[in-house]
């Protein structure tokens, strides 16, 4: 209940309540609840109260009255109609409390006061001039009556005073409306026209100067003087558009100043692509052809990787391959041929690449003659073992590697550079001899310009002097024949000339074209005889290199030393090898950061035809992989990747575990054991020797199970290597460091050390003979008839027999004969003679003799006594 403020001052009275009641406020805070939605389903109920500022002032009798402002500017409303006065002893109902005006409201609210005041003194002025003022000012002047109280006056005031505010404000609009409708269509066609040219200037401006935009017809393209349009921050494209540019603004965003936003650069050039795409579909589609695309298809293609390469669908591509029989998804992969008769098949061009494209110019460029200059010729000595090659090279060297050598036998390729004479030049290659070192010899055939075939004058034509002619004339290699040991009392060269007949070596002597030379390398007989055969044959063959040019060449052998590291011992045929050179070595790749002579002396380079070692592979190659020079570490190892990666498959594919019908029939034969056997040599050709001998030993029953063979000493991962399976190590003319060798002692590993290969050989094939189940021998004894059968208790049928053949003894094996079919084997449980056990009845006696576990015996079967014995087999 409000308290009632309209108390007279003259009077004095207190201030009492206008009725018997409670004292108590209105309320200034009015609250209520907003429901906030989050993400996810959340929500919250907040409480919002807001807070109404109250005004009083003092009214015209004096008495406190509450002020509420009108909102500005309202819709125009029906008149109010005259406030009636309540009578004196009713109190007015509490009204609604309104808003509070804010600063700009209030001013706005004042200025619309003055302009209505003004506007009612104007209408005043002029009704004073047709209307007498005594009524005019009877109807202007509105006093109190005096019997209200000041509260119900000031309201009444305050009424008048909003009926005024609206109708000034009703006649401020219709005097607005008027002066627009008096507006002429020629004003408004004038501004219309203003308009239309300050956009044309803005666009004019805006666009690419190479291209004038058109004036408007009727030349009302011109702006108004001083008019500039305002430049928003663009950027041309060129498509002649301006693109936005800078920050965006909500002020710029609202306003028209800035024009219309421009596409961006990826959406302009999108819209490009797809426009000349379109162009190029519809002109093809025009002449009546379809686009003929290159595709390229590698080893192996997903189908939805074609389909792409070709711009079909997959689903197409898909329906071909089931037109082929091939029943294939999006993202599984077929070969080669079959993407290209896809390819083939839709019309398009194909353009096959494979993995081993990587290996494309890795000799390099052929030479041309004008750079080809002489060369040393390379000769290989070949022939059989012991047949004296190492001791004829020493001899044209005058040097003793043969009394190196373990057992007197070559066991290494070994490369040398003599020089003959004026400066000759001759790089010899000295191949072993033994049957174990094929690959050896085939190398040295292959890198070879001439093959010096060493055959003993005592000895003849052997097995490897046999294989050593095969492979000069598999790469078509010429032949010098060098009789050796022609001081011997047997020696007789004829016979090794016509036991060359056989195969299809025909001598000078004979009437062919075989140079053949008669030495002795002890005595030192006839070496230059055959040093002008060597420089006469190399004239002939007119041996060219370019120097001048990236190192090519091969490797001859390989090995890995103590505080060296992988050493290769290479050929270089074309080029020159320098220190510094970055250059692969088959799977393998290096820079050469030393290179060592066959003297053992440094040298910087190498051209053709010289043999080097050389220091800095950072693995060891395998012997007779080509050795090429690359321009930088990049195309190197990514050419090793891929050879690594090959030998990697290569390994996968042997070590299989082979088809179905192979299990079966080890299976049937009975299973296979393996010899485990860990292999570690000097150098690769004597690994590759070993591993190819024990080879050829394997057999359906027992085999060699080479865990690992490699070159250099044993360590301890090789005797774990060698713990975990049960096998042994090999070191052939390497041992093992202390740390292994107590591991050794430790897992009671097998460590082995060889210096010739025929120990090797003869050892392990020993080995793998104890690895053999023994063969089962069967003897026969002899045989008896029966003559009677006996009931016996508690033994029960026993034979009456007649020994005819042979000797019966208890304990061995028998085989029961009936119309000579075998019905039983099995022991013989019970022999007797006269009621009593002997030990054996021989021939043309009589015995009583009972089956273990068999009584199905009747008069006239045969008896056959045979004893089984174990005999040990031989690989």
């Amino acid at each position: 209940m409000a308290i009632d403020s309209s108390t007279d001052k003259n009077s004095g009275k207190p201030l009492t309540l206008s009725r018997p009641g409670r004292l108590e406020l209105k309320k200034t805070i009015e609250s209520g609840q907003v429901k906030q939605s989050f993400s996810h389903g959340r929500s919250k109920t907040v409480t919002v109260e807001v807070k109404r500022k109250r005004t009083f002032a003092a009214g015209a009798g004096g008495a406190m009255k509450e002020v509420r402002t009108p909102l500005p500017l309202m819709e125009p409303e029906t008149p109010a109609e005259p406030v009636e006065a309540p009578a004196e002893d009713t109190v007015a109902a509490p009204k609604r409390p309104q808003r509070t005006l804010t600063e700009g409201e209030r001013a706005a609210r004042t200025r619309a006061i003055e302009e209505a005041q003004r506007a009612a003194e104007a209408v005043a002025a002029r009704a004073e001039s047709v209307i007498p003022e005594a009524p005019v000012a009877a109807e202007l002047q509105i006093e109190p009556e005096p019997e209200l109280g000041g509260r119900e006056a000031a309201e009444r005031n305050e009424a008048e005073e909003l009926a005024r505010l609206r109708s000034a404000e009703d006649q401020r609009r219709a005097e607005e409306e008027a002066r627009l409708t008096a507006q002429s269509e020629t004003q408004r066609a004038a501004s219309e026209a203003e308009t239309r040219a300050a956009e044309a200037e803005r666009r004019r401006r805006l666009a690419v100067p190479e291209e004038p935009a058109a004036e408007p017809a009727g030349g009302r393209g011109r702006s108004k003087p001083g008019k500039t349009p305002a430049k928003a921050p663009t950027t041309r494209t060129r498509g002649g558009e301006r693109r936005r540019s800078g920050k965006l603004t909500i002020s710029e965003a609202l306003s028209d100043e800035g024009g219309e936003r421009i596409r961006s650069v990826a959406a302009f050039r999108r819209r490009q692509e797809r426009e000349r795409a379109r162009a190029q579909a519809q002109a093809a589609q025009q002449q009546g052809r379809k686009i003929v695309r290159e595709v390229v298809i590698p080893d192996a293609i997903t189908v939805g990787e074609l389909a792409n390469r070709m711009a079909e669908r997959g689903s197409e591509v898909i329906k071909s391959l089931m037109k082929m029989d091939i029943m294939a998804t999006t993202n599984q992969t077929i070969d080669q041929d079959t993407a290209e008769l896809i390819v083939e098949e839709y019309g398009h061009k194909v353009k096959r690449v494979s993995e081993a494209d990587v290996e494309i110019g890795v000799g390099g460029e052929v030479d041309t003659d004008e750079n080809l200059q002489p060369r040393p010729p390379v000769v290989t000595i070949m022939g059989h073992v012991d047949h004296g090659k190492t001791s004829l090279l020493d001899a044209l060297r005058k040097t003793d590697v043969a009394s190196g050598e373990a057992g007197g036998i070559t066991q290494h390729i070994g490369a040398y550079q003599v020089e003959i004479g004026d400066h000759h030049k001759i790089t010899f290659f000295d191949t072993p001899g033994h049957e174990a070192f094929t690959a050896m010899r085939q190398r040295g055939a292959q890198v070879t310009d001439i093959v010096i075939l060493v055959v003993a004058a005592d000895d003849g034509v052997q097995p490897q002097t046999v294989e050593a002619i095969n492979h000069a004339h598999a790469a078509k290699v010429p032949m010098i024949v060098a009789v050796n040991k022609i001081d011997r009392p047997q020696a007789d060269p004829n016979r090794v000339k016509n036991e060359l007949l056989s195969h299809d070596i025909v001598v000078e002597d004979m009437g062919g074209d075989v140079q053949c030379v008669e030495v002795s390398a002890t005595e030192g007989t006839n070496l230059d005889k055959l040093t002008e055969a060597i420089l006469l044959q190399a004239e002939v063959l007119e041996l060219t290199a370019n120097p001048d040019r990236a190192a090519y060449g091969a490797v001859v052998e390989a090995k890995l030393e103590r505080g060296r590291g992988p050493v290769a011992t290479i050929l270089v045929q074309r080029g020159t090898l320098k220190v510094g050179d970055i250059f692969i070595a088959g799977g393998e790749w290096g820079r050469a950061r030393a290179m060592i002579d066959d003297h053992g002396n440094n040298v910087t380079s190498a051209g053709p035809s010289v043999p080097v070692e050389v220091l800095g592979l950072n693995g060891t190659p395998q012997a007779g992989d080509e050795m090429a020079v690359m321009e930088n570490e990049a195309r190197a190892r990514e050419v090793t990747e891929y050879r690594q990666q090959q030998q990697r498959d290569r390994r996968a594919t042997a070590g299989g575990r082979g088809t179905i019908e192979q299990m079966f029939s080890r299976i049937a034969a009975g299973e296979q054991v393996d010899v485990p056997l860990v292999i570690k040599a000097d150098v690769q050709g004597s690994v590759e020797a070993i591993v190819g001998a024990l080879e050829k030993m394997a057999t359906d029953e027992v085999r060699p199970h080479f865990l690992h063979a490699a070159v250099g000493g044993v360590t301890e991962s090789d005797v774990s290597l060698a713990s975990a399976s049960g096998g042994m190590v090999i070191g052939f003319n390497v041992r093992a460091n202390p740390q292994a060798r107590d591991q050794a002692k430790r897992d009671n590993v097998d460590i082995r050390y060889y210096g010739i290969i025929y120990d090797v050989v003869d050892d392990v094939k020993q080995l793998m003979t104890g690895k053999l189940a023994p063969k089962l021998r069967e003897t026969q004894l002899g045989a008896a008839q029966i003559r009677e059968v006996f009931n016996v208790s508690k033994v029960g049928k026993v034979a009456g027999c007649m020994i005819t053949e042979g000797i019966v003894r208890r304990g061995s094996k028998v085989r029961l004969l009936r119309d000579s079919v075998v019905i039983h084997e099995g022991d013989l449980s019970t022999l007797r003679r006269f009621k009593e056990d002997v030990r054996e009845v021989r021939e043309g006696y009589e015995c009583g003799l009972a089956l273990e576990n068999y009584h199905d015996i009747q008069t006239g079967d045969i008896i056959e006594c045979y004893e089984v014995e174990e005999v040990a087999r031989e690989l």
